[in-house]
């Protein structure tokens, strides 16, 4: 098996992980009897384990290489339901849950070094793909989970089965991506070759010289992208059964309509990007994004087919901001950016995707839901005109973490 598909495979492992968690919250809330209290500490326990974890593992990765990090990462992650399932209170489940968020930061930050070597090493875009087959293991994984409760297992033989599965796979996946002396093609080798170092890039300090404001720059148009996903997640719905009158079956497929629009748009956006480079990738990218969201907020105000109005406007929004972070991520591996500085970014980013809808709904609680969506709108706008001149002067800039001996693109179109 190749880096590349190697690399996909942890990124479908991890969505699954993700969904095992995720898709199991309703029950676990249900065995301890947690509230809406309870479950909101869990979800920021969560939050705040994998933002500390992300600088650090950061450092790890170029110290180690993003390759041993991710062979420790990826297994403890798929083990860690184990110990959701084992939390006979909510007091151990919460730390239970800070020891899954710190996991799932380190291994995000590895997915991403890892990611960025190998499309460093292809010589051609794979980060959308990356990032669509993460987003279709979450959909399998929850589809999974909510077959087998409805087949009647319970919560915690259904985490701790598997957990037991992927930890095998991530097993596996990790042992391959092992080097092997004596089976290597040459892309291979290249891709799994260990990363350069801080020191071996030129001795670029984190957020240190020029280059730290444009880094910030980058950070926030992930997190805007990060943002409109949870903004999705958490508020689409609600937006279509209380603002536009729909019931709770028609709300949940405004959500699956978003997310399926955002994976076909990954698994496709990679040619996308190659052929119009990623300036332009991501001006379009933030166009179609803020075109869907004036379409969410128009639903509320059309005389006809509000929520299909809605719906069409979320679609829009999934495939607009689908591409913004894979741009991002590739923007810093061609710069030859050091895994320290690729975590300031990703923290920074899943730090707008973890807040964003929290303040969504206080400014909904405050001002209603239709205003509070104009914070992802403006995002949108914000992305089409900002991030291609931030991509160019961070490029432009890269001459102190380059690779010595190696060449990277000055500027994108």
């Amino acid at each position: 098996m190749g880096a590349r598909a190697r690399t996909a495979g942890c990124y479908g492992l991890t969505g699954a992980i993700n969904a095992l968690w995720g898709a199991t919250l309703p029950a676990t809330d249900a065995r301890l009897e947690l509230g809406a209290g309870r479950l909101g500490a869990l979800l920021m326990a969560l939050a705040v384990g994998a933002l500390v974890a992300m600088p650090i593992a950061g450092r790890v990765a170029d110290r180690w290489t993003a390759r041993r990090l991710l062979s420790w990462s990826l297994p403890a992650s798929a083990a860690a339901p184990v110990l959701v399932a084992a939390a006979p209170s909510a007091a151990i489940l919460m730390v239970a849950v800070v020891v899954l968020g710190m996991l799932s930061g380190a291994l995000n930050v590895a997915l991403s070094v890892q990611a960025v070597a190998v499309e460093r090493s292809t010589d051609r875009p794979v980060m959308a793909t990356m990032h669509g087959t993460w987003t279709l293991g979450a959909v399998l994984g929850g589809a999974l989970v909510t077959t087998t409760l409805h087949l009647g297992l319970t919560v915690q033989p259904l985490q701790v089965l598997g957990a037991t599965t992927l930890l095998t796979t991530a097993l596996l996946l990790t042992r391959t991506t092992t080097p092997d002396p004596t089976h290597k093609s040459t892309n291979e080798n290249r891709a799994e070759a260990p990363q350069p170092t801080a020191a071996q890039a030129g001795g670029a300090q984190l957020g240190g010289g020029r280059r730290g404001g444009v880094v910030v720059a980058l950070g926030v148009m992930g997190a805007a992208a990060f943002l409109t996903e949870g903004a999705a997640t958490d508020w689409a719905g609600v937006h279509a059964t209380r603002v536009l009158g729909a019931t709770p079956a028609v709300g949940s497929l405004v959500y699956t309509f978003f997310f399926v629009a955002m994976t076909v748009v990954r698994f496709v956006g990679d040619p996308v990007r190659a052929r119009l480079g990623p300036g332009r990738t991501i001006r379009i990218a933030g166009g179609t994004a803020t075109a869907g969201y004036a379409l969410v907020l128009l639903a509320g105000v059309t005389p006809t087919q509000p929520v299909g109005t809605a719906i069409a406007g979320w679609v829009l929004a999934g495939a607009g901001m689908a591409m913004v972070w894979p741009v991002v991520v590739s923007a810093l591996g061609s710069s030859g950016a050091s895994a320290r500085r690729l975590s300031t970014v990703t923290t920074i980013s899943y730090g707008g995707g973890l807040v964003g809808p929290a303040v969504i709904g206080a400014v909904a609680g405050q001002a209603g839901l239709p205003t509070a969506l104009l914070i992802p709108a403006v995002l949108g706008v914000l992305v089409a005109a900002a991030a291609p001149a931030v991509l160019n002067r961070f490029l432009a800039s890269g001459e102190a973490d380059q690779e010595p001996g190696k060449t990277y693109p000055r500027s994108i179109r």
